[in-house]
């Protein structure tokens, strides 16, 4: 099931598509997209709906946040082998995990506002894992149990803020609309190997990222269960697993978003992202 919430920022109403790419309303099912629609129990209630008899929706609303509720969203660095080399860095031993404001979260057709200062605005597409279960301290082979879905994300990052001002990457990462996420999200049984999934991403129809899941040093499995050992993840949470190679600040000389710039990212299966950047008003 693809589920998705769409509306103007704010009044979003949760909804899914049907068989021929259509919307349909799923208010009358649930009250939104959030965590109690993300359990197993809620999953297998909409599973047996028959969603052909929703109401349609019209026209052409703005596709939100699939998700709402999210009560953090943890994102992991150089998981990539060819990422890790382009940026200098070696592969790392343990997962480098770190943080992403949720206030970054915005829907995958909305603007990249580029931040005051900011003077290296870069992208990255990266598989989106949303759990639908509480998870804390889970083995391996019971993650699975443990995830709704997952999602396209743009981990937009200001590498000047990231890197040049000390710190964390926190900082670097969090500015608002720096997290574009959907356009919805493809519930687990419907990505029967989520470990092989061709991944891309183009500015301005130039191509510069080109990878595949296969390539990850740290696969979803080991990444829920090893984030769970030290942090309980609630349902709704999103875990961003990493980009592949092909970032801005990776070419020969850097590559940075200006206003101006389209960006456009797609994970095979879950759809794509398509986001105008602009300067800061």
């Amino acid at each position: 099931m693809r589920l998705l919430r769409y509306g103007e920022p704010g009044q979003e109403r949760p909804g899914c598509l049907d068989s021929a790419g259509g919307i349909r309303d799923l208010s009358s099912v649930v009250d939104d997209i959030d965590s109690s629609t993300l359990s197993l129990r809620g999953l297998a209630k909409l599973r047996n709906l028959d969603v052909e008899s929703l109401p349609k929706v019209t026209g052409k609303p703005r596709i939100g946040a699939p998700v709402v509720g999210v009560s953090k969203m943890i994102c992991v660095g150089l998981n990539y082998t060819d990422h890790a080399a382009e940026s200098g860095l070696e592969i790392p031993k343990w997962p480098v995990i770190f943080m992403k404001a949720t206030t970054a979260i915005v829907g995958a057709y909305d603007d990249i506002v580029i931040p005051s200062g900011a003077e290296k605005t870069d992208w990255e597409v990266e598989l989106g894992v949303v759990i639908g279960e509480t998870a804390r301290n889970v083995p391996r082979d019971k993650v699975y149990d443990h995830i709704a879905g997952y999602l396209v994300v743009n981990d937009v990052s200001e590498r000047q803020f990231q890197f040049d001002y000390g710190g964390q990457w926190v900082k670097g990462k969090s500015c608002d609309t720096f997290g574009p996420i959907g356009p919805w999200l493809v519930t687990r049984d419907e990505v029967p190997n989520v470990s092989s999934l061709s991944m891309w991403l183009t500015v301005n129809g130039r191509s510069f990222q080109n990878g595949n899941t296969n390539s990850m040093v740290f696969d979803v499995t080991y990444l829920i269960s090893h984030i769970s050992r030290f942090m309980t993840l609630l349902p709704g949470d999103l875990v961003s697993t990493g980009t592949p190679a092909g970032v801005g600040l990776g070419q020969k000389p850097p590559v940075y978003l200006s206003p101006g710039d389209v960006v456009e990212s797609g994970i095979e299966g879950l759809g794509w992202q398509r986001q105008h950047v602009i300067a800061h008003p």
